[in-house]
């Protein structure tokens, strides 16, 4: 069996592609109560992989680039209630959490991150030029390889792809 690589480096001003991981991006969330008809938000540092595809980002034909959370999986592990320990991690492991997706340690370059859990319930969009600066100003980052990359793409699009019917198919009894 072949082993392929899961991740490069790549210098902070490398064109900006899918399956790039961005270190403490800054992030908008809005406050859930509205005292004014002024919309008010708070700034979040996350880590976030890159989700949109990267031929639109090199062609610009995306205003707004789909980013989602990562965390360290001994991380999410670590919280009460976690469904990521024992069976649970071979679950994640296999793909059984549709809303979650696990990444391969990374020790390239000089980089170093441990099993990294992608979050699907919390999409953020980051206007593209923001994001190529954002990006730009890093040192370098890692980058997700292929077939990977294409696994994680995979993943995401079964997660918003489900959908709940309001009712099931029922036979009739013989």
């Amino acid at each position: 069996m072949v082993n392929y690589p899961w991740w490069t480096v790549v210098a902070g001003n490398a064109t900006l592609a899918q399956g790039d991981v961005l270190d403490d991006c800054p992030v908008l969330i809005p406050v859930a109560e509205m005292e004014s008809d002024t919309p008010e938000a708070r700034v979040e540092y996350r880590d976030v992989v890159v989700m949109s595809q990267s031929c639109d980002l090199e062609q610009d034909k995306v205003d707004l680039v789909l980013v989602c959370p990562l965390q360290p999986l001994t991380d999410a592990a670590s919280q009460e209630r976690s469904p990521f320990r024992g069976k649970g991690r071979e679950k994640l492991r296999r793909g059984e959490y549709p809303g979650y997706h696990l990444l391969n340690r990374a020790t390239t370059d000089g980089i170093r991150r441990d099993y990294t859990i992608v979050d699907f319930h919390n999409v953020y969009g980051m206007p593209l030029p923001f994001l190529r600066e954002f990006a730009g100003k890093q040192d370098k980052r890692l980058r997700l390889l292929p077939p990977y990359r294409e696994h994680l793409s995979q993943a995401f699009a079964r997660f918003f792809m489900r959908v709940g019917l309001p009712a099931e198919i029922t036979f009739d009894s013989p």
